[in-house]
Parts: C-alpha cells; structure tokens; sequence
C-alpha cells in the first residue's frame, strides 16, 4: 500500500515538476539532491584506493544509463501523456525486467513470480479497456442530440 502511494505521488508530483522545466533540468535536479545525500556515505564506507579513473567512468555510463537517461524520458513521457496511460505503461516494468533477466541473465523465476507478473499485465490491460470503453461512452453523451 505504502508502494503504490508513493508511486501515485511520484506521478503527480513528476508530472507538476516536468510542467515546469524541460525533462532533463528537473531529473539534473533531483540527481543532484540524491547525490547529496548518497555521496558522503559512500565515501565514508568505500575505500580510496577504489575511486580509480576507470571505475569513476563506469559509474558515470551507469548513472546515465541507469537513472539520468530514464527518469529524463519519464519527465518528457509524463508531460506528454494523461497519467493514466503513463501509470499502465509503467506497471508493465517488471514484466520487461524479468524477460530481460531471463534472456541476458539467465535468471529463472519461480511460478508464484511469473503469475504476479501476468496479474499486474491483467490488471494494466483491464484498465486500458475499462478506460477507453467509460471514455467513448462519456464522449458520446457529451455529443449533442
């Protein structure tokens, strides 16, 4: 319950601080506050000797490709789509996630895991057609006789 609730915040408060500023200035922003707080307590429990150039520059192409670039694209995908519709994409996330574990990783899932993974994909598709079915029949009431 806590999950979801903070889900829904992250889309109205991402959707308002997308509003505001191009996509990528707004997760430039929030980076840079998570670094904030992050980078003390890494450099208090990682040893010098590991910040070596080569794996500064591997942390860089991760954070960009892990966290900047994706959270940028949400910004834009959240200022140019109804909420709804960004929710049910993104619900479907796990499903990807796990496809990709399974084809990259060689990760298996147990049967409990994957059935979690088909009722989210249930429930997204359910919604998408409950959506647009109760949107073409407030859309034809509206029409005048």
């Amino acid at each position: 319950m806590a999950a979801s609730t903070c889900w829904g915040g992250y889309i109205l408060f991402g959707k308002k601080a997308g509003n505001l500023a191009p996509g990528g200035t707004t997760v430039a922003w929030g980076m840079l506050v998570a670094a904030t707080i992050a980078l003390p307590v890494g450099l208090v429990s990682t040893p010098l000797n590991v910040f070596t150039p080569h794996v500064l520059l591997l942390g860089l192409i991760l954070g960009i490709i892990s966290s900047a670039l994706p959270y940028t694209l949400e910004m834009v995908a959240l200022k140019n789509m109804p909420q709804q519709t960004f929710s049910i994409l993104t619900s479907l996330e796990p499903a990807v996630a796990a496809l990709v574990g399974y084809v990259f990783l060689h990760e298996l899932l147990t049967h409990s895991q994957w059935a979690a993974i088909l009722l989210v994909i249930s429930a997204s598709v359910g919604n998408t057609i409950s959506t647009a079915s109760y949107m073409k029949k407030y859309e034809n009431r509206a029409e005048p006789a």
